[in-house]
């Protein structure tokens, strides 16, 4: 009978839900409810001080390659992997990992513990590096995600200790190689998305004291003089084998996650592409590409 009786109850409240006018749900409460989107990591690029104080960090001192896509980060990636004390896997896209409130009330418990939604995040963040490196029984990690670039201020409050190393390459290279892999590229949208990383690669320059500027033309030029200036910059004595990309493991080359390319499959170091001299850059990229260094 008792349990005759809960059954009729429970059955009694479906049923006043049922129609029952839907509730309305406060903005702050949808808010706090709702799952962030990529784009919102982007809109939050800060290295202001947020409301918590940082929680510890397993890695103290994680390495990002900061880069446009299609500058050869993935080539730098398996050199660096290459190493016997360096770790440099796939695309993490850290900034697509997130942490979603699923109560109104989540954010004053986790407040409480002197956390919020951002910094529950960064721990996150910390913690995959860890078991990454952990996994790899190494002690440097890096990690060459193309559109870590434009969060780069928020991996600096992450990790106050982190190292940059910052991959530049003739916008106009970039540009061709975007337009010649792409079916019916649209060059107007090229031109914008290869802007973007250029913008966010010309504040990191300026702004990441002590951060380790090389460029892709150089890599490919003279892979040892750049290699070892990396290892220099990484604390960690240069190898012979870094060279020798093709005799390691790094994983499946696949899309979403890096190049995946022929070129890249083939295990050896290849010239730099140039520019498409027909394709003329818009003044900001020509300016750009000046600033960096760049002629013609």
């Amino acid at each position: 009978m008792s349990a005759l009786g809960k059954g009729l109850r429970r059955r009694g409240r479906l049923m006043v839900q049922a129609v029952s006018p839907p509730r309305r749900v406060s903005p702050e409460r949808r808010t706090l409810n709702a799952v962030p989107s990529p784009r919102e990591a982007v809109d939050t690029d800060t290295d202001t001080a947020g409301t918590v104080p940082l929680a510890p960090r397993l890695v103290e001192s994680p390495v990002f390659v900061l880069s446009s896509v299609r500058s050869g980060s993935t080539l730098l990636r398996v050199l660096l992997n290459s190493h016997s004390r360096i770790r440099a896997p796939h695309e993490m896209h850290l900034r697509t990992v997130h942490v979603q409130f699923s109560r109104d009330f989540t954010a004053d418990a986790m407040k409480e513990l002197r956390l919020d939604r951002q910094e529950l995040e960064h721990v996150l963040w910390d913690r995959i590096l860890d078991l990454e490196l952990t996994h790899s029984g190494k002690d440097v990690i890096v990690d060459k995600t193309p559109a870590n670039t434009l969060i780069f201020k928020r991996l600096r409050r992450c990790w106050p200790n982190a190292r940059y190393i910052v991959l530049l390459r003739h916008p106009g290279a970039v540009v061709s190689s975007l337009v010649n892999r792409r079916d019916n590229p649209n060059l107007e949208a090229i031109h914008e998305e290869v802007l973007q990383y250029a913008e966010k690669l010309e504040e990191a320059r300026q702004q990441l004291e002590g951060a380790h500027v090389i460029t892709y033309e150089d890599l490919t030029a003279d892979p040892e003089r750049i290699t070892r200036g990396l290892c220099a910059y990484l604390g960690v004595p240069w190898e012979s084998a870094m060279l020798d990309y093709g005799s390691h493991d790094h994983g499946r080359f696949r899309p979403k996650l890096g190049d995946w390319s022929s070129t890249i499959k083939s295990g050896r170091i290849q010239a730099a592409r140039t520019a498409d001299p027909e394709i003329e850059l818009p003044p900001r990229l020509a300016e750009l590409a000046k600033a960096w260094g760049y002629t013609g």
